[in-house]
């Protein structure tokens, strides 16, 4: 007879972990998985972007800018505290419309009037780039516009261009804001801009010589440095207001529908002196920007281009442009960047498409 072998307790425990031990090593193991960063894009920071169309430092209209992002010219960076839209832009290169300068830059998809308008636009932002070179004696030489309300007709003049400018060897920049008058007639060649200082100096103030500047302001604001600014149009009226964290608080008031400026007698001295020279010595009429679309624009709109200051001296800087190289110009410092942290667009129901501006201009 047969006996039947049963394994101890011992045995079988034993058996049991080899065979787990031998599962183990014949089991493929799953490669490491990595993280991929999420991009994070301008409408992650700023969700405002179904209000504007994006025009690029290339000239190009990018539209309506979701999900979107150049490394050229529009991205986001973070400082290690918030994250940022960044905009870029050469001094030369491509340019958008008529203008002599590059741009990246939001420009508003709809338009209002001042007369009707109950409009509002924000911002939040640091100016971390001017222009190095250009002739110091050129008013816009090492400036950017950072927000504009621009007109969409007739000659497409500007009552609002909030401005920064920041000379070489410099800490601190100016912030200062311009009217352009709606000049009076079909001839626009006269036209001219009146400025009002915010931080530091106004546009006037410039070099004696093509590399000599001018005294640094001492209430202005560095690169890097924050400041806001708000702009509402309602009834006709503009004000406006400039906050930064150690500086005064400026505000500013401006009727868009009513002119001071409609007889030679009320050129202002600032004017005489910097646009009147050139043959700018125009008139506005007297109903100004009433009766025009207006719309809001936001970014970089670099001030400093490679034209000769015989040209214009007030516009045309003489600026490094490497031929229109981007890359060699980004190295050398010949560009404008502009970080804007929060912004916001309020708009009535009295605005209508401003599609027409782009047609014209794209």
């Amino acid at each position: 007879m047969n006996k039947k072998i049963i394994p101890s307790l011992t045995m079988t425990v034993a058996l049991s972990f080899f065979l787990v031990l031998t599962s183990c090593k014949n089991e493929v193991k799953d490669p490491v998985k990595k993280e991929v960063a999420k991009t994070v894009y301008a409408n992650d920071v700023i969700p405002f972007f179904d209000h504007w169309k994006l025009i690029l430092g290339d000239g190009s209209n990018a539209g309506i800018v979701n999900d979107f992002e150049n490394k050229d010219f529009f991205f986001t960076e973070n400082d290690g505290t918030s994250d940022w839209v960044v905009f870029k832009t050469p001094n030369g290169g491509d340019t958008h419309g008529t203008s002599n300068n590059t741009r990246t830059e939001l420009a508003q998809v709809k338009k209002w009037y001042p007369k009707t308008a109950n409009e509002k636009l924000t911002a939040t932002l640091k100016v971390m780039n001017v222009s190095a070179t250009g002739d110091a004696r050129v008013a816009a030489t090492h400036s950017v516009v950072v927000g504009q309300i621009h007109s969409a007709d007739k000659h497409e003049n500007e009552p609002l261009k909030i401005f920064y400018k920041k000379f070489p060897g410099h800490t601190k920049g100016s912030v200062f804001w311009h009217y352009e008058i709606n000049t009076e007639g079909e001839d626009n060649s006269g036209r001219w801009d009146y400025s009002s200082a915010v931080w530091g100096n106004d546009f006037s103030v410039v070099g004696t010589e093509a590399n000599t500047y001018p005294e640094e302001p001492k209430d202005g604001i560095a690169l890097g440095e924050e400041f806001s600014y708000e702009v509402k149009v309602k009834d006709g009226m503009m004000t406006l207001k400039f906050t930064s964290e150690g500086h005064e608080t400026k505000t500013f008031v401006k009727n868009l529908i009513e002119s001071e400026y409609t007889t030679k007698a009320d050129i202002p001295e600032q004017t005489q002196k910097l646009f009147v020279p050139i043959g700018q010595d125009g008139v506005e009429r007297k109903e100004a920007y009433a009766g025009e679309g207006c719309f809001f624009k936001l970014g970089a709109y670099n001030q400093t281009n490679g034209k000769s200051p015989e040209i214009n001296k007030n516009w045309c800087s003489g600026a490094e442009t490497h031929g229109g190289n981007i890359e060699k110009q980004y190295q050398d410092g010949n560009y404008a960047e502009v970080w804007f942290k929060t912004g916001s667009i309020s708009v009535s129901d009295n605005a209508v498409s401003n599609e027409g501006y782009f047609a014209k201009n794209d």
